[in-house]
């Protein structure tokens, strides 16, 4: 059973990055994620061309209706007057009220009998790549899936081929499961064996002091008041 009442649209607002439900005027913010690194040439991802970016977010706006996917916008938030990101040149990325467009995460394939929900679908701008960007996204994903969701699993995929994201994932806490081998077809009519990694809930709280730790020791000091856990998860 999928249902929209389990996992549904909110905002979750951490210390370096605030994610927001995905709205058609954030198209442009995206767009200019994509381009900077070319990201729709990746070929082990299904990432858009920014030119078709608007068909895209219609699309997925259509997945979170049918209850299938929860897609957010990643936008990394101020830091007085320096990069969002310290280090991080991003001026030619998308900056609006409430900060700088850096990616797209989503939840997906929600299953309220059984309580489990996978993140996955996630791109970042070569800018914030390698950043506490996305430690902090999956400790607020994660958090919101076990601390107010009540998950007792929340699963990761990625292309067996994309070990740049495996070394990600693993590097979270999450368990590498298996491989499903010649799992989906990709548009160039090649096979992808997907790697399959999981968090289960009784492994989170370590899951959550490792983020924290890591969120500690390498990013660069607190913005807009550090906090462990959300600012506040907000009904979008």
């Amino acid at each position: 059973m999928t249902s929209m009442r389990f996992v549904s649209p909110v905002v979750l607002g951490g210390a370096r990055v605030r994610l927001d439900p995905l709205t058609p005027a954030d198209a442009p913010g995206l767009a200019a994620v994509l381009r900077d690194g070319e990201l729709w040439n990746l070929w082990y991802a299904l990432n858009p061309h920014p030119g078709r970016i608007d068909a895209f977010v219609a699309r997925r706006l259509a997945d979170q209706d049918a209850g299938s996917w929860v897609p957010f916008v990643v936008r990394a938030l101020p830091r007085g007057t320096g990069s969002p990101i310290p280090g991080r040149d991003l001026s030619h990325l998308v900056t609006d009220d409430l900060g700088t467009i850096v990616g797209l995460t989503n939840y997906l394939n929600p299953v309220e009998t059984d309580r489990h929900v996978e993140i996955g679908g996630t791109w970042y701008a070569a800018a914030a790549q390698r950043s506490a960007v996305n430690t902090e996204c999956k400790l607020l994903l994660l958090a919101h899936a076990f601390e107010d969701l009540g998950c007792v699993r929340v699963e990761l995929r990625t292309h067996h081929a994309n070990e740049r994201s495996q070394t990600a994932i693993a590097r979270i806490g999450a368990t590498r499961e298996g491989v499903l081998r010649r799992h989906k077809l990709m548009p160039d009519g090649s096979f992808r064996d997907t790697v399959v990694f999981s968090v289960l809930d009784s492994e989170w709280p370590d899951v959550r002091d490792r983020l924290r730790a890591r969120l500690a020791r390498g990013a660069g000091g607190p913005a807009r008041g550090d906090r462990d856990r959300p600012d506040r998860v907000q009904p979008a």
